[in-house]
């Protein structure tokens, strides 16, 4: 385990426990109607597209 792999598993980790942390229903509006979700739903669905594009580009930069 290199110190940058612990670095970002901690994030990983602080990032989980912020989104679990924040249950509470929202009004959420992008290109289709306004929707009610969990706050938690929204950030775990931004987490994952956001590490989803920076998997991608790190690979392609390879």
């Amino acid at each position: 385990m290199t110190p940058g792999r612990v670095a970002v598993l901690l994030l990983a980790v602080f990032a989980l426990v912020f989104i679990f942390q924040n249950t509470r229903h929202t009004r959420i509006r992008l290109l289709i109607p306004e929707v009610t979700m969990p706050l938690s739903t929204a950030l775990l669905a931004a987490a994952a597209i956001g590490s989803f594009f920076g998997a991608y580009f790190m690979r392609r930069r390879r």
